[in-house]
């Protein structure tokens, strides 16, 4: 499976076009948003472009094609106006071989993994891209398309046969994790 996973839009026209833009040159299987797809919270300033309108726009035409999980900006009103849904606090997916336990952060994370063992937790949330093994699970941050933070890019991710890859907005590969390796010689 193709899988194209992206975060924390916050409602920027501006960055979500390029994401689109992306979304039609990687030509995925499934779109997973992983929540804060259309305001940006009172923690972080506008980001540019902030046009919730527009991004409804952009991505309601992809519907059938997006899987979402709710994030901490997400509310029952966004329902109404995407054509996806979007309320789910988690999804599982298996493609692959794997297990993914998607969420946005803010109740499943780092630090509060879901009890299922194997699994790799796939967040959004902080802003920051991340991969670290643990002993029962690995944990994956796909940072953020529009408020990206620790000087990290504007960035979605890739997954195709068992290889995760961060991209940066235009295409360019940043970082590559191979999610078969056998224990201990993960990075």
């Amino acid at each position: 499976m193709n899988l194209m996973i992206a975060s924390d839009i916050h409602g920027s026209a501006y960055y979500c076009e390029q994401l689109i833009s992306a979304y039609y040159r990687e030509k995925p299987d499934k779109l997973l948003l992983l929540g804060d797809i259309l305001y940006h919270g009172p923690r972080n300033d506008l980001p540019k472009d902030y046009a919730p309108k527009k991004v409804i726009s952009m991505l309601n035409p992809l519907a059938e094609n997006i899987i979402c999980v709710r994030g901490n900006c997400d509310t029952e009103v966004d329902q109404m106006v995407l054509d996806f849904d979007v309320l789910a606090d988690y999804a599982y997916l298996f493609a692959d071989g794997v297990t993914f336990f998607a969420s946005h952060g803010h109740l499943y994370n780092e630090n509060c993994s879901p009890k299922t063992k194997g699994i790799v937790l796939l967040n959004g949330h902080t802003h920051i891209p991340k991969f670290k093994v643990y002993d029962t699970y690995v944990y994956v941050n796909c940072g953020s398309v529009s408020i990206p933070k620790e000087n990290s890019p504007h960035s979605y991710m890739m997954f195709n046969d068992g290889m995760l890859y961060w991209k940066t907005l235009s295409g360019d590969v940043y970082r590559t994790e191979n999610l078969f390796l056998e224990e201990g010689n993960n990075k």
